[in-house]
């Protein structure tokens, strides 16, 4: 006698149905269509949670550039006067200081000013 696997087939199926729930046209009712989106969504996802920090990046020394010329200063400019000055501030929290507190920001540009000179 064959085992019919119907039940376990149709909750497997249905399981990722809701998954892809509410994408347009087949992918989010047939099967196939559905689980190949599926997959597509996770690669996205895994990748783009790598792109995120990249982008984050980014955004901070965007702030922190456009912070440290308000004071006198290039970015490349800052970033290595904090070094030679042995300031160890990662960029997402300079880039918060800038945004939030421009008498602190102006009192980190100065001692790069300082290491620089």
């Amino acid at each position: 006698m064959r085992v019919k696997g119907g039940t376990v087939t149709r909750r497997r199926h249905k399981k990722i149905i809701n998954m892809v729930k509410g994408q347009w046209g087949t992918r989010g009712r047939l099967f196939r269509r559905s689980n190949e989106a599926m997959m597509k969504s996770y690669s996205y996802a895994y990748r783009d949670r790598r792109n995120r920090r990249r982008d984050l990046r980014r955004l901070w020394i965007a702030r922190i550039n456009a912070a440290s010329r308000a004071n006198g200063l290039s970015y490349s400019q800052l970033i290595h006067g904090l070094k030679i000055a042995n300031v160890q501030l990662d960029r997402k929290v300079m880039a918060d200081i800038a945004a939030r507190d421009q008498v602190a920001f102006a009192s980190l540009a100065d001692v790069a000013k300082q290491a620089l000179a």
